[in-house]
C-alpha cells in the first residue's frame, strides 16, 4: 500500500484516507493502485458494508494528479521515466470507472480543496454514492489553464450538469463553493467540516446492518444542516440565466464575443479566467463535451485516454505546467497564441484514434 493512503474496516466500513498533506493530496501513481486495489479488496468483502474516501487533512481532500510528476517524466525520455504517463493515466481512468460502477455506497468526504483528479474519485453515479461538501469544499477543474482538458470523466459528468454549467466550468476553472456544487449537482449532501469528526465517530461506532442503513444514517446527520448551504441562493443559481445564455454558444470565439458584450462582474471574471487558459485546449474541451454528452462512462474515458495521448505528443500541457507551477512565470506561451489561430483540425488531432480496438489500454472497461 501507498505511504500516503491507509485503509482500515470499522464497523462493517471500509475507511480510505488520504494522507499526502504537503502536496494536497495529489494523486500518485502509488496512490491510484492503493486506491484500486482496496476497493476491489472491499467489493469482493461481504463483512464490508460501504466505503468512506476521505482526508488527513482539512485544507484538501484532493487537489488532482501530481502535475509535477506529469512534467518530470513528461520532459523525459523512456528511460527517464515518460513511459509511467501511460500507466499513469490508464490506472487512473480505471479507477473512476470502477468507482462509477462500484456496487456498494461509497461515501466521498469532500472537506477543502477538491480539483482535477480529486473529482473523478468522488463523482460516481450510482444511487448509493454520497458526495458531501463542507464550509471548506473550494471545488473546480481547472485543467484548460495547465494547457489540458477536464478529463478523469468530466467529458462525461460535467457535459450532464444542468443547462451549460458543466461548459462555464471545464473552460473557466473557477472554483465553486459547497453550495454551488449542491446547485450543479457535483455533491449531494452539506456538512460543517466541524461536524466531520462527529460523523465519522458515529461511522466507526452506531451499529449498522447495510449499506442502505449507513447512508439513511449518514443523510439524517446532515439533515439539521441543510439550511446553512441553500443551493437555491448560491452563485451558480444566481448566475445561471447569464451563463445559459453566454455558454451557449457553438464555438469558443462566439462565447468570448458574447462575454466580452457584457458588462456585468461575472463575464468579466469568466472571460479572465478563459484567458488564463490555452487557446487550443480551450477549443478541445468544447468538443470534448459534445461528444462526451453521447457517450457512457467507459466510452468518455476512452476517449480521453486518446485525447491524453495526443496531449502528451503536443507542447501546451507541459508549457502550462512549466508555467504555472515548475517556474510560476505564469506566462505560458501558448501555440497557437490565441482562439483566432486554433484550426479545426487542429482540435479534432485530439480525437484521432491512438490505437486499434482491441489494443487500446481501456478495452475491457464494460
Amino acid at each position: 500500500m501507498s505511504g500516503h493512503l491507509t485503509g482500515t474496516i470499522r464497523n462493517h466500513i471500509g475507511f480510505m484516507t488520504l494522507d499526502r498533506a504537503k502536496a494536497l493530496n495529489a494523486l500518485s501513481l502509488d496512490m491510484i493502485r492503493a486506491l484500486t486495489a482496496l476497493l476491489r479488496e472491499w467489493q469482493a468483502n461481504e463483512d464490508v458494508f460501504a466505503v468512506v474516501i476521505r482526508s488527513s487533512s482539512q485544507r484538501a481532500f484532493c487537489a488532482g494528479g501530481d502535475i509535477r510528476f506529469f512534467h518530470e517524466v513528461g520532459t523525459a525520455g523512456p528511460a527517464g521515466g515518460s513511459a509511467l504517463l501511460e500507466d499513469f493515466f490508464t490506472e487512473e481512468y480505471a479507477l473512476n470507472h470502477l468507482i462509477h460502477h462500484y456496487s456498494k455506497p461509497y461515501i466521498a468526504l469532500m472537506d477543502g480543496i477538491v480539483m482535477g483528479g480529486g473529482m473523478g474519485i468522488s463523482q460516481g453515479s450510482a444511487q448509493s454514492q454520497l458526495r458531501i461538501v463542507t464550509d471548506k469544499t473550494a471545488m473546480a477543474m481547472p485543467e484548460v489553464h495547465i494547457g489540458l482538458f477536464p478529463d478523469v470523466g468530466g467529458g462525461y459528468f460535467l457535459s450532464r450538469l444542468p443547462g451549460k454549467l458543466g461548459v462555464w466550468l471545464g473552460l473557466t476553472g473557477q472554483t465553486i463553493a459547497a453550495a454551488d456544487a449542491l446547485y450543479a449537482g457535483l455533491a449531494d449532501l452539506f456538512l460543517p467540516s466541524a461536524a466531520l469528526p462527529e460523523l465519522l465517530t458515529m461511522l466507526e461506532t452506531e451499529p449498522m446492518a447495510s449499506g442502505k442503513q449507513i447512508t439513511e444514517r449518514i443523510s439524517r446527520f446532515a439533515a439539521p444542516y441543510r439550511s446553512e448551504a441553500d443551493p437555491e441562493n448560491s452563485m451558480l443559481a444566481r448566475q445561471r440565466a447569464e451563463i445559459d445564455r453566454h455558454f451557449a454558444h457553438d464555438s469558443i470565439a462566439a462565447i468570448m464575443t458574447s462575454l466580452a458584450g457584457d458588462n456585468s462582474d461575472f463575464a468579466d471574471k469568466s472571460l479572465s479566467a478563459m484567458h488564463r487558459g490555452s487557446p487550443l485546449l480551450l477549443c478541445v474541451t468544447l468538443e470534448q463535451l459534445r461528444r462526451g454528452a453521447t457517450l457512457s462512462v467507459a466510452d468518455c474515458l476512452r476517449m480521453e485516454r486518446v485525447m491524453i495521448r495526443r496531449s502528451f505528443e503536443g507542447t501546451e500541457v507541459l508549457e502550462g505546467i512549466r508555467a504555472r507551477v515548475i517556474e510560476k512565470d505564469n506566462a505560458p506561451r501558448w501555440m497557437p497564441a490565441n482562439v483566432a489561430e486554433v484550426s479545426a483540425e487542429q482540435v479534432s488531432a485530439y480525437f484521432v484514434e491512438a490505437w486499434p480496438d482491441y489494443a487500446h489500454p481501456l478495452r475491457d472497461l464494460a
